[in-house]
């Protein structure tokens, strides 16, 4: 019976999260201070999971010109606390420019797609489990994709969920795991989107 309503419950939770387009207690990533970088540029690969839609290959030059002309903003996040979105969308800046993304401001009238991301937890135990969706759209407001996950850690305190902040339970090497695993999913998209 626990397990079947722990189901049901996280079902509820992504088509919450689907559904989402309430803008509420959102965190602006550009109120956070942007961490020191690293000048290295990794190059882009493609994941087994990107759909191929192009009958010729990309090669990674492609994939590399392409990901140097994304201009990526980074919308409000919602959902997640500030403690827990501040080291994601730091991860975030510093992947993307790892894979030789331009991040842009919300005023840049130069950008390419807008990453916009909804986030839930879900207390299982001793573990945590954080539920994300995020939207990317067209500078006109139009999806074009969406990337979604879970990621399950142990939490960092035990009586997080029993306080109802399960966020406080939120690793910050869990947000930056996501951030990781977002970052490299757009830009196989993006990379499976050349020719």
């Amino acid at each position: 019976m626990r397990r079947s309503h722990v189901t049901t419950v996280s079902l509820l939770v992504a088509l919450a999260l689907a559904a989402c387009t309430n803008a509420k207690d959102v965190l602006e990533p550009s109120a956070i201070t942007p961490p020191a970088t690293s000048t290295q540029t990794l190059p882009a690969t493609s994941t087994a999971g990107a759909p191929a839609t192009t009958a010729a290959p990309v090669t990674s030059a492609q994939s590399a010109a392409i990901l140097s002309k994304t201009r990526l903003q980074i919308a409000p996040i919602v959902g997640a606390s500030v403690e827990a979105a501040t080291p994601l969308t730091a991860e975030l800046q510093t992947r993307a420019r790892q894979r030789g993304i331009t991040l842009a401001g919300s005023a840049d009238q130069t950008v390419t797609h807008v990453l916009k991301g909804y986030f839930s937890t879900m207390s299982e135990g001793a573990d945590i489990t954080v539920i994300y969706v995020w939207d990317i759209y067209d500078p006109a407001g139009n999806r074009l994709h969406r990337i979604n996950g879970q990621q399950k850690a142990p939490s960092v305190n035990s009586g997080a969920s029993a306080g109802g902040d399960s966020w406080k339970g939120v690793s910050p090497a869990t947000m930056q795991t996501i951030a990781d695993q977002t970052i490299d999913q757009f830009a196989a998209w993006l990379g499976g989107k050349a020719g």
